[in-house]
C-alpha cells in the first residue's frame, strides 16, 4: 500500500495528464460540504452506520441466507440506533453489483419489512466495487442540494447467490464481437484477479510483499476480533443454516468469517497463483468473495439537531 501511495504521490505528471489535480477533490469537498473542523447547519452528518458480519460466499455464515434478509437487518438497525422514525427519511439508495437489476425490487421489499412507510423512496445503483460508497455519496448529495433532509445509503452483496465472478455464463447479454474490436471496451472485461496481477507487475509489488501484507492483515483482524473492536458496528443476524447432511439449525451470526487463525507467510508462500501462470495473486493473499450488508443513515445537521439524534460523523 505504501509503495502504491508513494508512486501516486510522486507521479504528478500522470495525474495531471489524467485530469486529476492533487488539490481538486479537497477543494470540491471544502466548497460543497464544508471544511474539516467547522460546523454548519447544512452539514451532512452521519447519525448511524452499521453492518452485518461478512460471510464467505457459498460456504460461510450466510450461504443459506438471502441478501434481502441481510438488508432488512441493517435497515432496522440503523433507524433503531439513530433513534429515527423511518417516516423522516426522504430517500434510500442501495448499492449492489452481482444480482439482477442491482437488487432494486428486493431492496424495496426490505424497506417494508424493516417498517419503513411507502412514502420513503428507494433506488439501486451499480458502480461495481464502489456501489455502496456511491449509494452513501448519492444520499449526501441529495441532502446537500436540498432535495431531502435525511436518507440511507446502503450496500448489499450475496456472492453466494449473485453469480460467479469470471464465469462467462454470468455476464449480461452484449455484443462481444464488437466489444473485442474496441481496446477500452475489451479491457473493461478484465477480471479483478488479472487486474491485481497487472498492478503488481506495473508497480513492482512482489509475491513476498503481498503474502506479508496478507498475513499481517489476518493477524490484526484476529486481534481486533478478540478485543471486541468490531462488536459495536456489527448487527447480529439470526439465520437458519444447513449442514452437509441437510440438518437445519438457527444461529446468530455476529462475527466475520474472513480472519483465519494460523495464517503465516510461510503457509501462504505454498499456494499456487490463482489467475495467471507464474503470477503473484493467490487465494491466500487476495480478498475473498463475500456475503453481507451495511447501511449509513445521514442527515442535514439542522435536522439532526432538531430531532435530538446522535451525530457520530460528518460527510
Amino acid at each position: 500500500v505504501s509503495k502504491l501511495l508513494g508512486h501516486l504521490a510522486n507521479d504528478e505528471a500522470s495525474l495531471r495528464k489524467a485530469g486529476v489535480a492533487a488539490s481538486a477533490t479537497a477543494a470540491i469537498q471544502s466548497s460543497n460540504f464544508g471544511s474539516v473542523g467547522s460546523k454548519n447547519a447544512d452539514d451532512v452528518v452521519v447519525v448511524s452506520a452499521l453492518r452485518t458480519a461478512i460471510g464467505k460466499a457459498r460456504k460461510g455464515a450466510f450461504k443459506d441466507t438471502t441478501p434481502d434478509d441481510l438488508l432488512t437487518a441493517v435497515f432496522k438497525a440503523v433507524v433503531e440506533q439513530g433513534k429515527v422514525d423511518p417516516k423522516e427519511l426522504g430517500d434510500v439508495v442501495v448499492g449492489n453489483v452481482q444480482t439482477v437489476g442491482a437488487y432494486s425490487l428486493p431492496a424495496r421489499t426490505s424497506q417494508f419489512r424493516a417498517g419503513f412507510p411507502e412514502t420513503v423512496g428507494v433506488r439501486a445503483v451499480n458502480r461495481q466495487c464502489s456501489s455502496g460508497l456511491q449509494a452513501v455519496a448519492s444520499i449526501a448529495s441529495e441532502i446537500k442540494s436540498g432535495y431531502i433532509d435525511a436518507g440511507i445509503g446502503a450496500g448489499v452483496e450475496s456472492m453466494t447467490n449473485g453469480g460467479n465472478p469470471g464465469d462467462p455464463s454470468s455476464l449480461p447479454p452484449m455484443n462481444l464481437g464488437e466489444i473485442f474490436e474496441n481496446p477500452l471496451a475489451a479491457a473493461a472485461l478484465t477480471p479483478m484477479g488479472m487486474t491485481s496481477e497487472t498492478v503488481a507487475e506495473r508497480y513492482g509489488i512482489t509475491r513476498e510483499e503481498q503474502d506479508k501484507m496478507a498475513a499481517e492483515s489476518h493477524r490484526r483482524a484476529l486481534k481486533a476480533q478478540k478485543e471486541g473492536r468490531f462488536n459495536d458496528e456489527i448487527v447480529p443476524v439470526k439465520v437458519t443454516t444447513e449442514d452437509a447432511d441437510g440438518n437445519e439449525k438457527e444461529v446468530v451470526i455476529a462475527k466475520d468469517d474472513g480472519p483465519r487463525e494460523g495464517t503465516t507467510e510461510e503457509g501462504l508462500a505454498k499456494l499456487k497463483p490463482a489467475f495467471k501462470k507464474g503470477g503473484s495473486t493467490t487465494a491466500g493473499n487476495a480478498s475473498q468473495v463475500s456475503d453481507g450488508a451495511a447501511a449509513v443513515l445521514l442527515m442535514r445537521r439542522s435536522k439532526a439537531e432538531s430531532l435530538g439524534v446522535p451525530i457520530i460523523g460528518v460527510f
